[in-house]
């Protein structure tokens, strides 16, 4: 239902309900950074003095493992879904951290394995000749690096198809199932740590403190990623009701279920959808709400751009739904102004049109600037012409000329549309390149950075 309300005693009411959380981001990332000050001090206060230079790269090759363990439980943290992270922080920027940290654990799992055969091999007399035998050598002798060799293999495989060029020439799916043999990287590492480590081997405490960091994670994974997943499909249990064309294209699938309000899900977040119907029974995708949940209808709405999403128009109603979520942070808390501008992007749409429906204010007070590359593109154009009408908001489209010249979105003609433009909030959903351009205009029309909301679910 779309809230409608009028004059100063609605914008009075608007501002009263505008209570911006404040993102966990900073306080967690002051916490991993002490996490990793006490690994060093773990390492240090275990470390003797050493004066040849074999000792050295081996105590060098010792504290770059420490450090890709404790990152490696960070990995798999970033992995769980915990809703503190994925609503408060925002799941676009979960995954920027899980990326990044990601890369910072392969080169330490790379920088470990160098220095470590490199100070046995000095220390058997061979000099950086024999790093290649001695690798061999321990391998084969020692079973617990054979496993962490196995590890750290999986670990370079999924960082060699999470780079760019190649994540782009894989399919999702693909690229998402290898990806879950982080977890299998991760269990194998872990033994090889505790059972060669000199901190877990002389001190009990450093034991304990390493089995509470990766049990507190391997407790989250299983609760959030199979726990709480299987609790809301057999409690709501959505089915496919219909599967609607809006352009060619795009379809909007409807699902139906029990109690569906009480999912905890709001106008603007996505939910991974698994549709058991042939051929689509182990795909699982995100995409956004395309209308605010009701307690007995959620709807999605996508665009044709790969196997899955092309499959969608095919799914015949009754289908079992498989739904894990919600998560996202591109909701109304976000909010600290009292006046809007949604900017959405192609299928980026889809929440903006939730929160178009939803989101408090008085006639005046919201603007939707929608993106596209023809008219016939404009997915949903008569219903938010519609809530445009019954709210007294702003509708705005940006198109293509019929000589395919894009339309001028920059921090000038933003001005013009919107001459108080610096004193709204701006909530934004498009692709990467899109996203980029807005950005960058909305700051040069004075917008600041805190009041530019975005999320991007390209994972």
């Amino acid at each position: 239902m779309s809230t409608i309300a009028g004059g100063r005693a609605a914008r009075r009411q608007t501002m009263r309900a505008i209570r911006p959380r404040r993102s966990p981001a900073v306080p967690l990332l002051v916490a991993l950074w002490a996490g990793a000050a006490g690994v060093i001090w773990m390492w240090w206060s275990n470390t003797p003095s050493i004066a040849d230079n074999s000792g050295r790269i081996l105590n060098a090759g010792r504290i770059t493992g420490l450090l890709a363990g404790y990152l490696m439980a960070l990995v798999v943290l970033q992995m769980a879904r915990v809703p503190a992270l994925e609503r408060r922080v925002g799941s676009d920027r979960v995954a920027r951290w899980h990326a990044m940290t990601g890369r910072y654990t392969i080169c330490l799992v790379l920088a470990h394995l160098f220095l470590t055969m490199w100070g046995y091999a000095l220390q058997a007399g061979t000099g950086l000749g024999g790093i290649v035998q001695q690798t061999v050598d321990s391998v084969q002798q020692l079973p617990d690096v054979g496993k962490a060799a196995i590890g750290a293999g999986l670990l370079l495989l999924i960082g060699l198809i999470s780079i760019g060029p190649i994540r782009r020439r894989l399919s999702y799916d693909l690229w998402y199932h290898v990806h879950l043999l982080t977890y299998a990287a991760t269990y194998l590492s872990f033994w090889h740590q505790l059972s060669t480590g000199n901190e877990f081997v002389a001190q009990a405490w450093a034991r304990t403190a390493w089995y509470a960091l990766y049990g507190s994670v391997t407790a989250l994974v299983i609760w959030y990623r199979i726990i709480t997943p299987i609790r809301l499909n057999m409690r709501h249990r959505l089915r496919v009701e219909a599967v609607v064309e809006e352009t060619p294209g795009i379809v909007s699938v409807l699902m139906t279920g029990r109690k569906l309000h009480r999912m905890g899900a709001a106008a603007g977040q996505f939910f991974r959808w698994r549709f058991l119907a042939p051929g689509m029974r182990f795909s699982s995708h995100p995409y956004s709400l395309s209308a605010a949940p009701r307690p007995n209808m959620l709807r999605i709405t996508v665009k044709a751009i790969g196997d899955h999403s092309s499959a969608l128009r095919d799914l015949r109603p009754g289908t079992r739904v498989w739904a894990e979520g919600p998560y996202g942070a591109l909701t109304a808390d976000r909010r600290s102004r009292g006046k809007v501008l949604l900017v959405a992007g192609g299928v980026g749409i889809t929440p903006m049109r939730a929160l178009f429906e939803t989101l408090p204010g008085a006639a005046g007070d919201l603007t939707l600037l929608y993106r596209a590359n023809s008219t016939q593109d404009l997915a949903l154009w008569d219903e938010l012409a519609q809530i445009a009408e019954e709210r007294g908001a702003r509708l705005m489209y940006a198109v293509n000329s019929p000589e395919g010249e894009r339309p001028d979105i920059s921090a000038d003609t933003l001005r013009r549309k919107l001459p108080d433009i610096d004193r709204h909030d701006v909530f934004m959903c498009g692709p990467p390149g899109f996203a980029q351009q807005v950005y960058e205009a909305l700051r040069g029309a004075g917008v600041p950075a805190r009041r530019i909301h975005h999320e991007s679910f390209e994972m």
